[in-house]
C-alpha cells in the first residue's frame, strides 16, 4: 500500500510541474496580448489552445511574441 500512494504522490507531482511549466509568465503574456486581441480572441484558454492559435498567425505576430512564444518551447 505504501508503494501505491508512493506512485499516486509521484504521478500528481509530475503533472502539476508540467502545467505550471506550460502557464506563460506575467511578461509572455504582456508580450501577446495585443496579439492575442487581434487574431486569437475567441479562443478558449487552456489545453494549449491560445498558444496553437498564435502559432498559426505567427507570421503576423509581433517579434516580442514570437520570442515569448520561442522561449515556452526551451
Amino acid at each position: 500500500m505504501p508503494r501505491l500512494c508512493f506512485a499516486v504522490v509521484a504521478l500528481a507531482f509530475g503533472f502539476s510541474t508540467t502545467v505550471l511549466a506550460q502557464t506563460p509568465s506575467t511578461e509572455q503574456q504582456a508580450a501577446c496580448k495585443a496579439d492575442y486581441q487581434k487574431y486569437c480572441k475567441g479562443t478558449v484558454p487552456g489545453g494549449g489552445r491560445i498558444v496553437a492559435c498564435l502559432n498559426q498567425q505567427r507570421d503576423r505576430l509581433s517579434d516580442a511574441c514570437k520570442k515569448a512564444i520561442d522561449s515556452r518551447k526551451q
